[in-house]
């Protein structure tokens, strides 16, 4: 006798941050998130990717009609705010949307946003913070970040990651881990720390990029005046990493506690004495692991997956 297994949830998720070959890391932390999703026994989990870009969405949606006419997926789940509107070119499912930071903040895309909330399930935020800026639009979001995949962030001799990025062995370096064309993440105030010493900057690079990255510095720098969740510092300890970052997304929750980092307001003076014992350190490192794993893309997955099971247990079935 042949027993068959059904998922207690079939999901579909959709992301407008399909990664290209000029921007291989772009949704890398989606793309984590369902495949933790994926390994959770009783979800099944199915990824609908396209690029960013305004005519994107109308394909997308015609595209989803079309890929998914007749399909059973209990909830359709769409990663930013403006990934909302082609998600609901399927009916039949619940509706969720975690929003990320630029769609709640940007005056055109917030506009859109908020007049998409209106007809999802289930809204969610990638973190507290972000929660508190949609006001009253949403009466009780819930946060659910994506989180930070702690198998490939991961401490790495400081020697071979130098290595493998033709870095010298013996020079201080820095990393601000961001495009620093991105003005909100401030890398003059980066740029200003670093002062004479290298400042390693990340634009559209390939995931394992970004690990040798952060292995190879002395400490990662975050001065951004607002992060929707606060990923780079994640990713900074996961990898056992000195970080100094601006009390914004989770920042203050990731950090507290943990010696050797820094989670203040940008002051040059303060930020420095907190920076120097990094720069001085051939090789220093911080406890920072363990306060990443809080944060994993393991444990945020199965928080969703929680929140898409007691969606699904309330209300009218999805037709």
């Amino acid at each position: 006798m042949v027993s068959r297994y059904r998922a207690s949830v079939r999901a579909l998720v959709v992301s407008n941050m399909a990664a290209s070959r000029e921007n291989p890391g772009r949704g890398v932390f989606v793309r984590d998130q369902v495949n933790a999703l994926a390994r959770i026994g009783d979800v099944d989990v199915e990824l609908f990717e396209f690029l960013p870009g305004t005519l994107s969405y109308p394909l997308a949606a015609a595209s989803l009609r079309h890929r998914y006419a007749g399909a059973n997926f209990d909830i359709v789940h769409a990663h930013f705010g403006l990934t909302a509107w082609p998600a609901l070119a399927l009916r039949g499912p619940r509706h969720a949307v975690t929003l990320h930071g630029t769609d709640v903040r940007h005056w055109r895309s917030r506009r859109l946003t908020i007049a998409a909330l209106a007809h999802m399930d289930l809204v969610a935020t990638a973190s507290a913070s972000l929660a508190a800026e949609l006001g009253p639009v949403v009466r009780e979001p819930v946060v659910l970040p994506c989180g930070v995949a702690l198998e490939r962030f991961r401490p790495i001799p400081r020697e071979a990651a130098r290595m493998a990025l033709g870095l010298d062995q013996d020079t201080p370096c820095l990393l601000f881990p961001f495009d620093p064309r991105r003005v909100s993440k401030h890398f003059d105030r980066a740029r200003e720390l670093a002062g004479d010493v290298r400042l390693i900057t990340l634009g559209a690079t390939a995931p394992d990029h970004v690990t040798l990255a952060i292995n190879a510095a002395n400490a990662v720098l975050v001065p951004s005046d607002a992060e929707g969740f606060g990923l780079a510092v994640l990713e900074a300890l996961a990898c056992d990493v000195p970080v100094l970052a601006t009390p914004v997304g989770v920042h203050a929750q990731a950090l507290a506690g943990v010696a050797g980092t820094l989670c203040a307001p940008y002051d040059r003076d303060v930020w420095a004495a907190a920076l120097a014992p990094a720069l001085a350190n051939p090789d220093p490192r911080v406890q920072g692991r363990t306060r990443a794993c809080e944060f994993s893309s393991k444990t945020m997955a199965a928080r969703v997956a929680s929140a898409w099971r007691s969606l699904l247990a309330t209300g009218p079935e999805p037709a």
